[in-house]
């Protein structure tokens, strides 16, 4: 059955110093209608990934505001994390054999998910492909779907997805009252539910997020036995053929044949919903072989949110080589420290990146080393980018606009089942 998923409580108003007294004033007042609404999020996994780091802000904030909120995490075994894996990549673009015994694995877990939630909720958020077959195993037994608006987040870009696997996914989401997608293009398809464009956000509150010290920058590096005298340059990120680690490393190589005191640093957190992070783990480490300037790091290396603060505060240029992407927080993450950014044209990359005004935008290793190549060596350069991308961050990607955004699409959806 889902389990419950704990979070640290938040006060809204810690965010005041961060976007002003309008935008505190505004969510207030859209969370006036909602208080004691009960909502409940269900996703797949409680940690390593951007769903998760959502939800530890959200939650918290949505109870800050009354309202009931609650995060619970699927059970499910490690076979059904191998299909849904392919489920994501697929969702994306590639090929992939899909079968009926992977079709059945997925139902055979969102149904006995499904058969464990008993109590009457106003929302019920879904997150992605994993559970989203839990509303038709709900409504099985309960037509009404226990009485909530559902609610199907998806993170992933569509676009490109496998006719054979989308068409399977596509007959339960079409069941949902609302569909949430980071940007409009992403969508597929038409789609019977409710459509909302809401791109993720970061928290400026989090130690993921908060600025550190120096002494405590200097400390995290050398106990990696990352050089903090020497350039850094760095991509933090899930380790996936999506996010092109193999050619992250040779554009590091590139660079580092003019330039021999550069170091790479590769960060990742292996979380529990992903197990082709293993394999890319090895593959990247067989990369690197014994380039003792390449850093990969994870958390079972004791990498934290502290530790990822540090990696993204210390580097020179921070880039994502990415093939797909949905959004990928880690770029806001690095924009709001003020950070020289490199991205690729992949998903919402571009628009974090404000088409290039806050960022480069690059997509061969050839075009990232150039443009990583002119940073390192222009300062203020890198200067004059971090300042515009941190107030860009501000102004459109920070958990206050994400806040705002749920609460609008929760207020145009009445429980009963009626749009307002």
């Amino acid at each position: 059955m889902p389990s419950p998923v704990s979070v640290t409580p938040k006060s809204l108003e810690e965010y005041r110093r961060h976007v002003g007294d309008d935008v505190i004033a505004e969510i207030e007042e859209l969370a006036r209608p909602l208080r004691g609404a009960r909502v409940l999020h269900l996703n797949a996994t409680a940690y390593g990934g951007g769903v998760a780091e959502l939800l530890n802000s959200i939650i918290p904030l949505l109870q800050d505001l009354g309202i009931a909120a609650e995060w619970q995490v699927i059970d499910a075994h490690a076979e059904f994390f191998n299909v849904t894996k392919s489920m994501h990549n697929a969702m994306q673009g590639m090929y992939i054999p899909w079968s009926n015994a992977m079709a059945d694995t997925w139902r055979e877990v969102n149904q006995a998910n499904a058969e464990a939630i008993t109590e009457r909720y106003d929302y019920v958020y879904v997150h992605d492909p994993q559970p989203a077959g839990l509303l038709h195993y709900v409504r099985l037994r309960d037509a009404g779907g226990l009485g909530a608006k559902w609610i199907w987040r998806c993170h992933l870009d569509t676009t490109e997805a496998l006719p054979e696997v989308w068409d399977f996914l596509r007959g339960y989401v079409e069941l949902y009252d609302a569909a949430v997608f980071t940007m409009e293009g992403y969508v597929k398809s038409r789609l019977g539910p409710q459509l909302a464009i809401i791109p993720p956000a970061i928290d400026p509150t989090s130690t993921k997020n908060t600025p550190l010290p120096k002494a405590v920058v200097r400390e995290v590096l050398q106990r990696y036995e990352i050089d903090p005298d020497r350039p850094i340059i760095a991509q933090i990120s899930r380790f996936d053929p999506w996010k092109d680690p193999l050619g992250v490393i040779d554009t590091y190589r590139i660079l580092k044949e003019h330039r021999p005191g550069l170091q790479l640093l590769m960060v990742a957190s292996m979380a529990d919903d992903d197990p082709e992070a293993w394999s890319f783990y090895e593959r990247i480490v067989r990369k690197a072989g014994e380039d003792y300037d390449i850093h990969v790091l994870t958390n079972l290396n004791g990498v934290g949110n502290v530790e990822v603060n540090t990696f993204q505060s210390a580097a020179d240029v921070v880039m994502q080589k990415s093939l797909r992407e949905g959004f990928g927080l880690v770029i806001s993450e690095a924009l709001w420290k003020g950070k020289a950014f490199v991205g690729s044209s992949a998903g919402g990359i571009p628009m974090q990146l404000d088409g290039g005004r806050v960022g480069r935008v690059a997509d061969t290793t050839q075009e990232f080393a150039d443009a990583i190549g002119d940073l390192l060596d222009d300062p203020p350069a890198r200067k004059a980018l971090g300042k515009a991308a941190k107030e860009h961050v501000r102004a459109n990607y920070l958990t206050t606009r994400l806040l705002a955004d749920h609460l609008r699409l929760m207020n145009s959806l009445s429980p009963n089942g009626r749009k307002q």
